[in-house]
């Protein structure tokens, strides 16, 4: 009964093989040019997967949960490109080689967007024209549906802030399960500062530039996804490679803003949850981003942090403040084999 997971991105293929929890395979791919020959490796060194999960970026306001794929699926994913022309196409090269290497086996999208889904009109919803036809999405939802599960088995089961710190970043409010605010918006550019996106901004720079620097918009874009964040503000993208104080300056305190801005949206937190590669890996990012903010009951026991426990506030805190694994692939494994056995919603949503 194993599954195989695959996240396929723009760079790269990530890839798992679980069977009854238990990882069989596991790697990294760089690049996708190798990616019929990973599939025939799996196929020839191990069994056959009862189902394959496909990590896809962009569901829109289609998909709320993970779906089988099939040719409306797929023609749906393909509508989508325009919000995520970097990932749903190559999302989709992934699905359709594991079509030809395994015929017959059924194949399943689970959707980034998907855990933002619960979003409430006021929360999703821009003040700007009607017919620009543009909303919220959020992104990170797999990575704040494993996080949110994992939290609940440490008794935490109320209202969470999750921050994914990785090369993207996010944070978002969970009231008792459900997204009802996230830091992402249309694109991953809005919200937290990245490794090379910008995060929040003024949005009357790209006029302002087109203006007086006479920069086209797609240029502007390129800049905002590409070269700004860390790598803008201290020459990498690589938290670890990061020793502009002004950079960890700008980076923790924009952390720190969404964490009271969640708190008061929510009333009550339970827990502050940290995740994704910088959110588990740094104890300096994880002090910084909380520090001041002890009389909301937030607090980080400094000897837990630097040795990196599942749980880095004191005993008998407040709010705990946890840090775990963002097993994202463990997650779409989940949701594939809920979906095979009728848990999960079949297919796209009417609306």
């Amino acid at each position: 009964m194993a599954v195989l997971v695959l996240n396929t991105g723009s760079s790269s293929v990530k890839y798992q093989l679980i069977e009854d929890g238990v990882r069989l395979a596991a790697g990294k791919l760089e690049g996708v040019d190798g990616l019929d020959d990973l599939l025939a490796g799996l196929a020839r060194d191990h069994p056959v997967p009862v189902a394959i999960g496909h990590r896809v970026v962009h569901g829109g306001d289609r998909f709320r949960d993970p779906v089988l794929v099939d040719a409306e699926v797929i023609a749906a994913i393909e509508e989508l490109e325009p919000l995520a022309p970097l990932h749903n196409p190559i999302n989709l090269h992934g699905i359709r080689r594991c079509q030809a290497v395994f015929p017959g086996v059924p194949q399943v999208a689970v959707f980034d967007t998907a855990f933002h889904q619960s979003l409430p009109p006021e929360a999703y919803t821009y003040a700007v024209p009607g017919d620009w036809r543009v909303r919220r999405y959020g992104f990170h939802g797999t990575s704040c549906a494993a996080a949110v599960r994992q939290a609940a088995t440490l008794g935490h089961e109320g209202n969470l802030i999750v921050l994914h710190l990785g090369n993207g970043a996010s944070a978002t409010a969970v009231e008792r399960g459900r997204s009802v605010d996230t830091s992402m918006g249309l694109t991953p550019l809005e919200g937290l500062v990245m490794g090379t996106r910008c995060g929040d901004i003024d949005p009357g720079m790209p006029g302002y530039l087109a203006r007086v620097r006479g920069l086209d918009p797609q240029a502007v874009e390129d800049a905002l996804s590409h070269d700004s964040g860390l790598k803008a503000l201290a020459g990498t993208h690589d938290l670890r490679e990061v020793h502009s104080e002004l950079a960890l300056a700008v980076y923790c305190r924009g952390i720190r803003k969404y964490v009271g801005a969640y708190y008061a949206l929510l009333g009550r937190v339970d827990a502050i949850v940290f995740t994704g590669g910088v959110g588990e890996n740094s104890p300096e990012v994880r002090a910084r981003s909380l520090s001041g903010l002890e009389r909301l009951g937030i607090v980080v026991d400094a000897a837990r942090n630097e040795a990196g426990d599942r749980v880095i506030s004191p005993p008998g805190a407040e709010v705990g403040v946890l840090v775990l694994p963002a097993d994202e692939e463990a997650e779409i494994a989940r949701q594939t084999m809920a979906l095979l056995s009728g848990a999960a919603h079949p297919g796209p949503d009417a609306g």
